[in-house]
């Protein structure tokens, strides 16, 4: 079986030694996701790279912080992964549940690579 990247983190995999991404659409979603994750900075040569979503963990939960970050990840989207069409970004930080649920907000981002024919969510 073709076999096109390691998955991260990595694995062990009796069989090919690390558990591999066995599609494009895996491959796609797992960069997507380390674009999202990678803090600019972080990345070797190319100190702009990644959303940083970890550096927003402790701000404050407003609608300035939402549109920098939809803003941001439709920046970094564009310059690092332009075969990536983002569709919609939804943030979901709804005030029901236990009192650690109110201090959580889930990003659900809509992508679609059309030259590989794929529609997915990344959540966060």
């Amino acid at each position: 079986m073709i076999s096109y990247s390691p998955t991260i983190p990595l694995r062990l995999d009796s069989n090919l030694g690390f558990s591999m991404n066995k599609s494009l659409r895996e491959v796609a979603k797992q960069n997507f996701k380390m674009l999202m994750l990678t803090s600019p900075g972080e990345r070797l040569m190319i100190p702009d790279f990644g959303v940083g979503l970890r550096n927003f963990l402790f701000e404050q939960n407003g609608p300035q912080v939402k549109n920098l970050l939809e803003s941001k990840i439709k920046q970094q989207t564009e310059k690092y992964m332009p075969s990536v069409q983002i569709l919609a970004i939804v943030f979901d930080d709804s005030e029901t549940g236990t009192e650690m649920d109110k201090n959580r907000m889930n990003i659900s981002i809509f992508y679609s690579v059309p030259s590989l024919g794929i529609d997915d969510i990344l959540n966060v």
